[in-house]
Formats: structure tokens, sequence, C-alpha cells
């Protein structure tokens, strides 16, 4: 309340008053990000009843407390397979349905966004949703599924350091910076399996004879997608530089 009080004052006497908050409409949703910051995103989204059931589940991938300030109809729920280290989406399993909980005013959940989706059905009314979403403990990244089928559609990372540094890889790559070898040595090492990969393929591209003692070592990476990458990749890079 201390936070939207003096915004809800300023539009009852100004209409055209513009609160200063990042706001998203995305069909009958219109959400605005009240508080941010690194530990924890705070939102408020006003979600108006559909009778269209969404044809798409999201696992966002983090942590979350919401609190239904307005509620009605119900929640139901999904359940996907946590997404550790070794995940590979080729061999995904399918959500499945673990339920529904009966939304009312007031209704506070905690939701593990790595393995759980939600979507809303039966609404009588717009919904007044408060969602504080937490960065700690996030999953590698959010899932899409297909409603119908449960089958994973797309994969989405949420580690937004490892993505920007996926690109400057690409241009460090590109302008050929063979002095720079320590940063795609040590991108090769991250957490985020799919960031160690595309170093290692940026790196081959620029230097591949630097770049063949950590191919060798990523042959027995325990992520599966980048180790079958690794073996199959070796060989060539070997028979290439015996060429030389």
């Amino acid at each position: 309340r201390a936070l939207l009080a003096p915004m809800v004052a300023a539009l009852a006497e100004d209409p055209w008053f513009e609160p200063p908050l990042r706001v998203q409409r995305e069909g009958g949703r219109l959400g605005a990000v009240l508080y941010e910051h690194p530990a924890l995103t705070l939102t408020g989204t006003l979600v108006a009843p559909s009778d269209t059931a969404p044809a798409r589940l999201i696992v966002p991938g983090r942590l979350s407390v919401v609190r239904y300030q307005r509620g009605s109809g119900r929640l139901l729920l999904w359940r996907a397979e946590p997404a550790g280290p070794d995940f590979c989406a080729a061999r995904a399993a399918p959500i499945v349905p673990v339920g529904a909980v009966g939304l009312r005013d007031g209704l506070v959940r905690r939701i593990d966004g790595r393995s759980h989706a939600q979507a809303i059905e039966g609404a009588t009314g717009d919904l007044v949703i408060l969602t504080a979403t937490i960065a700690a403990e996030a999953a590698p990244f959010a899932r899409d599924y297909d409603r119908a089928s449960g089958r994973l559609a797309r994969v989405a990372a949420l580690d937004h350091a490892a993505s920007r540094a996926q690109l400057l890889l690409g241009y460090l790559r590109a302008a050929r910076r063979a002095e720079a070898t320590p940063a795609f040595d040590a991108a090769s090492r991250s957490r985020a399996y799919f960031l160690r990969w595309a170093a290692m393929r940026e790196w081959l591209a620029l230097d591949a004879q630097s770049a063949l003692p950590r191919l060798r070592a990523l042959a027995d990476d325990p992520n599966d997608e980048v180790r079958a990458a690794a073996r199959a990749t070796l060989p060539q890079v070997e028979a290439a530089l015996a060429c030389r």
C-alpha cells in the first residue's frame, strides 16, 4: 500500500497521470512491475476471464509466492521433470496434470516454477494477482509445453549473463581475436551447459589447435548433449589438424 498509494492518489487527481511502472499487455493480461531488485521482482497482474484454454503451458523456471487479491475459478496444475545439468530437450518427458486448486480472494500460494505449470479456468470476473518472483535457485531455463500432447515445445535460457557471453564470444571469433582464448576456456567451463558447447564451437572456429584439449575434456561432460557433440566433433578436428 505504501508503494501504490501515492500513485493511486495522483491518478485520482489526474486521469492522464502515468505511473512510473513498466507495463506489459498480452491478450487478456495487463501486468506491471511494482518493484525490481536482483534478488526479487514484485509484479501486479490483472487477468480478464477467458473461455479459451491456453494452448501452451509455461514452466517459468523460478520460485514465486502468489497472492490472489481477487480470485475465482480454478487453478489447474501440471508437473514437469526437473531440469538439471544433464537435461536433454530431445528426451524430455511430457508434462503431466497433477490436479487443481480453487481460487478465492486472498489465497496465497508458493509456486515452484522450476517444475510446475498452471492455467486458470472458470474465472467469473477479473483476477487481481500479486506475484513475488525469487531469483535464487532458479532453473537454467524456462520451458514451453504443448498442452494437448504434453510435449516440450521450446526452451529459453534464464541465465542472461550466459546468453550475453555467448553473443560476445561470437563477436570475438568473428574479429579473429586469438588472444581471447582464456575467455573461451572460461566459458567452456560454465555451469550453463549450452554456453559450454557454444564456447567450444566458437573456439574451434577461431583456433582449433588451442581448443583441442578442452574439446577432449568435453567428451566426458556431464550433459548428454554436450558430451555427444564433443565426441562427434573430436575425430573430425583431430583429422583436420593432422593434415596440416
